[in-house]
């Protein structure tokens, strides 16, 4: 037996003890697909490989593996490249953990491009058999003595388009511009150099940087009301037996929360919390009869005597009591009404609505009565053009009050200009007549077409007081058009035209509304 057979099983060794020094729980954080690029050619001894495969052992032994959490693949670059396994292989801590200790070097040239290649068209592409899951992160780690990379670059630039990140681990110390240009921001996370007999200094950093991008948030709180909350997690007991345990309580906000906890966790906090069961089959629990404006911590305790998992926890505040009315709002504002409508309804704790609206500054107070169900109501009979104070009472069933002002506007009666009449006078100026409406009216705004010195007519206009009732327009051109609009504080009511027709010896004019 040669020396280096002798080293890389001894490696094996360790790779097996390393095994039962894992930690107790294992990372329940996280859902991606990781592949490892091997280098295991002719320039890395039997002894670097086994180094690198007792590393890899130590770096993934925390992992939750599984179709819903973390899935490993192992691909080794050498003349050939060859895929040890895919991501659907391995399940199980200790599958993985048996097949790194069985994978032999390939040796040979360092045929990277076509490991590159053959990750980018089959192992990470999502949707195919073996391949990386559709909507999740997709990591590519490459382990290399830095010696004779290959032209790299552009394969490791198309994957990073295509959304997978890149680290590297390099057991030399050469090549660095060229590995630090390949991998996925930032290089201080994703690029490590580091002696073959101390990279176990670096595991947990890698760990941290691979974790960073492939964590899943495993418990989240959803549609938070004042007295219910939705949770949901991953499914990570699908196919097993157990069972989930949801613990919740409310958070302490003070003292010294007994039991060493820090009360943001009911499971440890010492404080008392509701405790239930849900089965493996579901994945989302609706919490209900909380307190308005608490904060809730929440605890997911997925219980399987196959798996380890470890225990969730989050904290979410429920929303505070918005007393009806908290808004109000008025539309279908018209002249002689406008609909008012306010919220939230709470029909189980309002025992009517009552409305009392009046002009501004100090109109004749009006009042309506609505049921407790009812969130608007139209106010009938005001005056056009005036300002309204709408105030919207809610009746508690407690005997509380709360109300809400706000302000309306009608809109303005704005009559429209009974008649209009032009009579020529000579051949370019017309005598304009009209008669209109008193009550409101601000003015009158007339608009005809002017004739200039050039062939071109310009559109021109005049305004006119509200006593006006004629007005004598000069230099106008053939069939130029002559309009009058009543105009009022608010808006400019309906007007009318007409057509002067210029005749030599006679005159004429054409009516147009």
């Amino acid at each position: 037996m040669d020396s280096h057979m002798l080293t890389w099983m001894m490696m094996m060794v360790v790779v097996v003890c390393s095994q039962n020094s894992a930690p107790e729980g294992v990372l329940n954080c996280c859902e991606g697909d990781v592949l490892f690029l091997l280098d295991s050619s002719g320039s890395v001894t039997s002894y670097e490989h086994a180094r690198m495969l007792s590393f890899l052992s130590e770096l993934l032994l925390p992992f939750s593996l599984g179709r819903d959490q973390v899935r490993v693949g192992l691909l080794q670059v050498g003349t050939k490249p060859r895929l040890e396994f895919s991501f659907n292989r391995y399940s199980t801590q200790s599958g993985l953990q048996g097949a790194l200790t069985n994978i032999r070097p390939l040796r040979g040239d360092t045929n990277t491009v076509d490991a590159l290649k053959m990750a980018k068209e089959w192992v990470l592409r999502p949707g195919t058999s073996d391949g990386a899951r559709k909507g999740l992160p997709r990591v590519l780690v490459w382990l290399t003595d830095g010696v004779k990379p290959g032209d790299v670059i552009g394969p490791m630039a198309e994957l990073r388009e295509e959304g997978v990140a890149l680290l590297v681990v390099s057991t030399g110390h050469s090549n660095y511009k060229v590995l630090r240009e390949v991998v996925t921001p930032p290089v201080e996370n994703h690029l490590h150099f580091v002696d073959i007999d101390d990279m176990g200094i670096i595991t947990k950093d890698l760990r941290d940087a691979i974790i960073e991008i492939i964590k899943a948030e495993r418990l989240h709180v959803r549609d938070v009301s004042t007295n219910s909350a939705s949770l949901h997690w991953r499914p990570v007991l699908s196919g097993l037996t157990g069972h989930y345990e949801i613990r919740f309580g409310e958070v302490s906000t003070g003292g010294s929360g007994g039991g060493g906890g820090s009360g943001t966790s009911p499971s440890t906090g010492g404080n008392q919390y509701q405790r239930l069961i849900q089965s493996t089959q579901l994945n989302s629990l609706r919490l209900t009869d909380l307190k308005p404006d608490t904060t809730y911590s929440v605890s997911l305790i997925p219980e399987s005597n196959e798996i380890t998992f470890n225990t969730l926890s989050t904290t979410f505040t429920t929303k505070p009591v918005v007393e009806s009315p908290a808004v109000v709002t008025i539309s279908e504002s018209g002249e002689t009404s406008a609909r008012v409508s306010w919220g939230p309804l709470q029909p189980d704790t309002v025992t009517s609505y009552y409305i009392e609206y009046s002009t501004l500054p100090r109109g004749n107070l009006q009042t309506v009565t609505v049921r407790r169900t009812q969130n608007s109501t139209l106010l009938r009979n005001l005056q056009p053009g005036s300002t309204y104070l709408v105030t919207v009472t809610a009746r508690h069933a407690s005997g509380k009050q709360k109300s809400m002002s706000v302000k309306v506007c009608t809109q303005e009666v704005t009559p429209a200009l009974d008649d209009l009449q032009l009579t020529t006078v000579g051949s370019a100026s017309v005598q304009v007549d009209w008669r209109g409406s008193t009550a409101g009216l601000r003015g009158y705004w007339l608009t005809w077409e002017g004739q200039q010195s050039s062939a071109a007519n310009q559109l021109s206009s005049l305004y006119l007081p509200p006593d006006s009732l004629s007005t004598r327009l000069t230099h106008l051109p053939p069939y130029a058009r002559v309009c009058v609009s009543p105009i009022y504080r608010t808006a400019r009511g309906d007007g009318l035209c007409c057509t002067a027709q210029f005749h030599s010896d006679a005159w004429g004019y054409d009516f147009q509304s």
